[in-house]
């Protein structure tokens, strides 16, 4: 038996609440830390990798306003270059991935550590919409020019309208050909089935 002099120190649940609380607050302050140091480490290569950009960006011309050329701020910092291409970090923080949206879902154009492949993939990419918006102005201003150039033959044509007129007059007149010739051979006919009768009036008279 213990003697009645010993007390048994109660033990401190809020002071172990407390404990556990810091715990997790530290915890969640050290990967608060980590994001944040992941999300500057990235976005400081893709402005590294805009600055090794600048000069292809610059030659696009004026008028073309379908690109965006800007890095984005988040979770997961973004280098866009138009509305549906983009390239961002890999988890390792050192890969850099050009990707673009398609209707078959997300495609990577391009992935490697080395910041000058990617750049050139990018540089690619953007002449080819260039080329792409190039074509497709000329081939608008070559449709017009051959409208331009195409003959009137329109108004040699005969007018519908007159031509229709004759037809149905002359679809008259084979009409009252044709009633005018039934006539006459009815008469005919009538004239051979009643012709006995009609010499035996004769004779009577």
């Amino acid at each position: 038996m213990k003697d009645a002099g010993d007390k048994i120190t109660p033990i401190e649940p809020s002071r172990k609440l407390a404990d556990a609380v810091r715990d997790v607050k530290n915890a969640f302050a050290d990967r608060d830390d980590v994001v944040v140091d992941m999300r500057e480490a990235h976005r400081m290569r893709l402005d590294l990798l805009a600055s090794e950009l600048a000069p292809v960006f610059a030659d696009v011309p004026a008028d073309m306003d379908s690109f965006d050329f800007a890095v984005s701020s988040g979770l997961q910092p973004r280098l866009w270059i138009d509305a549906v291409s983009h390239v961002a970090m890999g988890r390792d923080r050192r890969t850099y991935r050009f990707l673009r949206d398609t209707r078959v879902g997300r495609v990577v154009l391009a992935e490697s550590t080395e910041m000058k492949a990617v750049a050139d993939a990018v540089t690619r990419y953007v002449a080819e919409r260039v080329v792409e918006r190039q074509r497709m102005m000329e081939g608008s201003v070559e449709s017009a020019v051959r409208g331009l150039h195409r003959p009137m033959v329109q108004e040699a044509e005969p007018p519908i309208r007159s031509e229709s007129g004759r037809n149905g007059w002359t679809t008259f007149f084979a009409g009252l050909g044709l009633i005018a010739a039934g006539a006459l051979v009815g008469l005919a006919v009538s004239l051979a089935l009643f012709w006995d009768r009609i010499m035996q009036m004769k004779i009577s008279f």
